[in-house]
């Protein structure tokens, strides 16, 4: 499992209580008993807002060594502005404490609306201004604006790389120079399961993979069979390896050779508490 991060997106949902995470547990313990199922999970809540960075900075003190987080971006840049006039928007996000989690910082999801074409110049614009290590994001988060005052944290513990992946959900985006876009600048491709709603491509097109498992028969809801479970584990086995199983691939080159490849997988199919014993199921797998 060296390499091969399974877990969830989001953490706090009320239907989980007394199903996933045990009667009477606190919900301020719920990431803790969860950090301790799952070796990694998606951060959600800065999709919405800004988080604070006292917020950050608990999260990395109820997690294990070893564990996680994968972030979202602001849909204020994605879907608001839509990469409009975002370089303070990007400033902010990166002043607002995301620096408190330190080695357990993993990639940063981008995800596009489903309204949102495919537009190659304000694409290769936005792929420019993303740091790709935490020197360069702190560079850009002193930038921050004026409104950030009293709720920043402007330092590193050293200089980590950082990585970016991008979800889309516009048919124009199934387009081959988006794939070379995304290699020119090591930016994953997510893979989406969204049970046939948005588009599906498995172009490998960074030194990662991202996957998000929204549900393969109802969207959010629609748990995975143990089929389709031990189906994803092949093809997550073979990514790892620098191989590539035959699938949905935009361009004949879908699978550039190398050794490995760290692999970040999410499941959010969580309306009816599936996501948590889906990874929980995917990791016995893929340790089996």
């Amino acid at each position: 499992m060296d390499g091969i991060f399974i877990g969830i997106s989001g953490w706090r949902y009320p239907p989980w209580r007394g199903v996933f995470y045990p009667p009477g547990l606190p919900q301020h313990r719920e990431l803790e008993y969860a950090s301790h199922k799952l070796p990694s999970i998606e951060i959600n809540g800065t999709f919405y807002s800004l988080q604070r960075p006292e917020s950050f900075e608990r999260w990395y003190h109820d997690t294990p060594p070893g564990f996680v987080f994968s972030i979202k971006g602001p849909r204020y840049i994605t879907h608001i502005r839509r990469l409009h006039d975002i370089s303070g928007p990007l400033s902010n996000f990166f002043a607002s404490g995301i620096f408190n989690l330190r080695e357990k910082l993993g990639p940063i999801l981008w995800q596009f609306p489903p309204s949102f074409r495919y537009d190659p110049e304000k694409m290769r614009g936005f792929f420019a201004l993303l740091p790709r290590d935490t020197s360069q994001a702190l560079s850009l988060a002193r930038h921050r604006e004026p409104h950030m005052t009293g709720r920043v944290h402007l330092a590193i513990d050293a200089a980590r790389p950082l990585r970016h992946a991008v979800e889309i959900r516009h048919q124009s985006f199934v387009d081959e120079s988006f794939v070379q876009l995304l290699r020119e600048h090591n930016i994953a491709l997510v893979v989406a399961d969204t049970a046939g709603k948005w588009p599906h491509c498995e172009d490998v097109t960074a030194d990662f993979l991202y996957l998000r498992l929204h549900g393969d028969k109802e969207i959010y809801a629609s748990g995975y069979t143990d089929e389709a479970l031990s189906c994803w584990a092949a093809r997550i086995r073979a990514w790892h390896s620098g191989s590539c199983l035959d699938s949905p691939h935009l361009i004949s080159d879908a699978c550039p050779g190398r050794s490995t490849r760290d692999i970040y997988c999410y499941f959010d199919n969580d309306v009816k508490v599936k996501a948590p014993f889906d990874a929980e199921k995917l990791i016995a797998r893929l340790a089996a």
